[in-house]
């Protein structure tokens, strides 16, 4: 199965709970912070939520 490396690249601070919320899910807590995550329809879903502070790329 493929999977995506998200980047968080812009600041959680003062976005809506709820964003903050699907970064932590998908292991995103700082600028700068990687993380792998299956290509799925969750995992795109929480993408989609938070497109604006994230960079996507396939690993």
């Amino acid at each position: 199965m493929a999977s995506l490396k998200i980047t968080l690249v812009k600041s959680l601070v003062g976005r809506k709970d709820d964003q903050i919320a699907t970064a932590h899910s998908l292991g995103l807590r700082k600028i700068g912070d990687v993380t792998e995550q299956p290509d799925n329809e969750p995992t795109k879903g929480k993408i989609t939520k938070i497109s604006h502070l994230v960079e996507v790329t396939e690993a």
